[in-house]
């Protein structure tokens, strides 16, 4: 269990010598038991007492990484349970399967078609981020030839799922440049399991059918010399599984329970599309930190992944896209010129407005910390003074020769004093940029 801030505080050289940033050493073990603090942050502690305080140090939930390269991916290190306490930090991994069953041209297709689960969302590329492999064949040798074809038809993160430890050495063997994460070990199979992972450096899924077992089967696993470690529960129904991934995280977190202090992992490999997008979600939300899934159609990818995109986006600090001028189309000297806020969703929206009007134009982009519009004008963040510093840092009146500036119609209080501050006629837009289009066709032109 994890040291409270009185005993951290009684391992500390107990100096005061504020080097650590805190007034004294109490403050300082104070904040170290919240996992506010790093154990390196005090330059005089002993190593022996860094020896005793390595696990109140270590996070509640440990960071697992698998996959290489650029494809690299991580899981854990979460510190909260809800996310308004702080913030998310590795977002949920989707997972789509290949059956070792598949092969030529149809094992080939399958890959790719994974590999294409690629979007664009507000400017952020989201997408499929491992393949897992499944020994549907039972045998070691399709098993271990699906697992090289992935490896040579895809750069994402490979996932070997099988329950036997012959087909899983077979397989990892061929892939372990790839640091795969091997997909589980059961009790009767940790030791087994746990050498080919230790022998291949991967990290290891321990799956058991209960919190208990799940407990108990994570220390068998780590006492085998493997600390990457991946939690998977079986044959429970959608709701026990939101509640029991609830209770690890509230254990690991809360507690700091340690054998339960790792990432988890969610098979959604049953029912149609639409079963499968509504049973992931729920798991995205409530706590899997990997999601497996039988699908590789693009519309049923695509609500997964924004829903792992809005969830794990820092709620303190909004999505947002780089002030300055963008051109829509091939805009000229005669093009209109509109001004909005640096808030990702709105730009976007705009964007694609004006993109449907076919009009060529420029659309200066405030910074305004990525508020919307009307947020940013009522906290002030949105004036005549933000948008003529806006214009004369983007030198906006070198791309135009009138001196026209369509504002949102939101906004249209500020027109007298934006005209006065930077010598333009102010237009003010519609309110509601979905009409933006018909705008700028009749009104402008």
């Amino acid at each position: 269990m994890a040291l409270t801030g009185l005993e951290i505080f009684k391992l500390l050289p107990k100096t005061n010598c504020k080097k650590c940033g805190m007034p004294t050493c109490l403050a300082f073990a104070m904040a170290l038991a919240q996992k506010r603090a790093k154990l390196e942050d005090c330059p005089d502690v002993s190593d022996e007492a860094k020896e005793k305080l390595a696990a109140a140090a270590a996070p509640p939930m440990r960071k697992i990484v698998f996959g290489s390269g650029d494809n690299q991916v991580q899981v854990g290190q979460e510190t909260v349970v809800f996310r308004h306490e702080e913030k998310f930090y590795s977002p949920t991994v989707l997972a789509a399967t290949v059956s070792d069953k598949l092969t030529g041209d149809e094992l080939t297709k399958r890959i790719e078609s994974a590999n294409a689960l690629q979007f664009e969302r507000i400017g952020t590329k989201i997408g499929v981020k491992a393949l897992a492999v499944v020994n549907d064949s039972g045998s070691s040798e399709p098993f271990a030839s699906a697992c090289a074809a992935a490896k040579d038809g895809s750069e994402l993160a490979l996932i070997l799922v099988t329950d036997s430890p012959d087909a899983m050495a077979a397989a990892a063997g061929q892939v372990k440049d790839r640091v795969p994460l091997l997909a589980a070990a059961m009790p009767d199979t940790a030791e087994a399991m746990a050498k080919i992972a230790r022998e291949n450096g991967c990290p290891l899924v321990a799956k058991a059918e209960s919190i208990e077992a799940l407990a108990d089967l994570s220390e068998k696993i780590k006492g085998q010399g493997i600390e990457d470690i991946v939690l998977s529960l079986e044959g429970l129904s959608q709701r026990d599984h939101l509640y029991n991934f609830s209770r690890v995280r509230v254990l690991s977190l809360k507690k700091v329970f340690r054998p339960l202090g790792y990432p988890t992992i969610s098979f959604v490999t049953d029912g149609d599309g639409d079963t499968q997008v509504a049973a992931a979600i729920s798991l995205i939300c409530k706590y899997s930190g990997i999601v497996v899934v039988d699908t590789v159609e693009p519309w049923a990818l695509l609500p997964m992944l924004t829903a792992v995109m809005n969830i794990y986006t820092d709620p303190q600090k909004p999505v947002q896209v780089e002030p300055k001028v963008y051109k829509i189309g091939e805009p000229d000297e005669n093009s209109p010129v509109m001004f909005t806020t640096n808030f990702s969703l709105t730009y976007y929206t705009v964007e694609s407005d004006v993109e449907a009007s076919r009009v060529p134009s420029y659309i200066l982009v405030v910074d305004t910390e990525g508020t919307s519009v009307l947020t940013a004008y009522s906290g002030d963040k949105l004036n005549e003074k933000t948008v003529a510093d806006a214009m004369t840092k983007h030198d906006v009146e070198k791309l135009v020769k009138h001196r026209k500036l369509i504002i949102p119609g939101y906004v249209a209080v500020m027109s007298g004093k934006l005209e006065e501050a930077t010598n333009w006629e102010v237009m003010v837009g519609p309110r509601e940029c979905s009409m933006l289009p018909k705008y700028l066709q009749e009104i402008w032109n």
